[in-house]
């Protein structure tokens, strides 16, 4: 499996030529794929499919879908359609999200497991009236916890982790076995002033604190309520984000490569804090091709 990286960015912010040149220079710099996240600005699918038409050899994956924003069966379209017309370069990432996010689509919030069982096999079992691809895209479950991680090994190509520290990789590998992807998502600050680096993880890890799915998983490896207090602990901001200079960079993401993660998905801070556009420099400096 590649170890090369991939990027995940909230490139809402960015005007179409923008984004079209972000992910031309990110194949150029040659990156693995493109995610593209879902909250309340563009469309994923929508922005996943201009991504593709602007590129040649990068993947493009929603990372992550949310399985309350559309129905199983469209999601399966989209899945057929935009493989094929990429010639194979899509990847469909989905998540159960949480509470907030199916109350704001007007949706009843089912337990995890359940939803994305039946989110899946509604995928898996729908028949595409339309050519397909030369293979299926691959799809990738947002999964923490073992119930999750043994349905990714049984119904898709592998796991996505956010804000877990290198031990849940491994144990994800260990639930996942030899031949599924583990991508672990990895907020990365190229900036060697601790209190600065600080403020900006505990700002990009803030909207998680209250989420009750995170701290749960959060408390079983080792954090407990203290941590959530005043924005996050620093012990909890340096366990979830990656910061300093390119050589402590680089050691933390061979850390989770060596717990098992297949591939580092790299969302990148700036702390130059200049707009939308993303920290050049840490892309550049971490580039597979550099």
């Amino acid at each position: 499996m590649a170890h090369d990286p991939s990027i995940i960015f909230f490139t809402d912010g960015l005007e179409s030529s923008e984004l079209a040149n972000f992910a031309q220079r990110i194949e150029v710099l040659g990156y693995e794929a493109l995610w593209v996240p879902e909250f309340f600005g563009r469309e994923p699918f929508s922005t996943v499919s201009f991504v593709l038409a602007n590129t040649e050899r990068l993947h493009v994956a929603t990372g992550i879908a949310n399985v309350y924003a559309r129905d199983a069966i469209v999601a399966a379209q989209a899945r057929q359609t935009l493989a094929e017309l990429s010639g194979g370069r899509f990847i469909l990432g989905l998540g159960v999200s949480h509470p907030p996010m199916a109350e704001a689509h007007g949706v009843p919030w089912v337990a995890p497991l359940p939803k994305m069982r039946a989110y899946l096999d509604t995928i898996l079992a729908t028949e595409v009236q339309s050519p397909p691809p030369a293979e299926p895209a691959p799809i990738w479950i947002a999964a923490h916890g073992p119930l999750l991680l043994k349905l990714a090994r049984e119904r898709t190509q592998g796991a996505n982790t956010y804000l877990m520290p290198p031990a849940h990789a491994r144990m994800a590998r260990e639930r996942l076995g030899t031949g599924f992807r583990l991508n672990v998502v990895l907020p990365t600050c190229m900036c060697e002033d601790e209190e600065l680096a600080r403020r900006i993880g505990r700002k990009a890890i803030g909207i998680y604190l209250p989420l009750p799915a995170y701290r749960k998983a959060w408390m079983q490896w080792g954090f407990d309520e203290s941590d959530f207090e005043d924005g996050g602990s620093d012990r909890l901001v340096d366990s979830a984000v990656a910061w300093g200079n390119e050589t402590k960079i680089r050691e933390r993401m061979a850390e989770y490569l060596a717990a098992g993660a297949s591939q580092i998905a790299i969302s990148p801070l700036n702390p130059e804090g200049r707009g939308p556009a993303p920290h050049w420099k840490l892309l550049e400096a971490l580039a597979p091709a550099g």
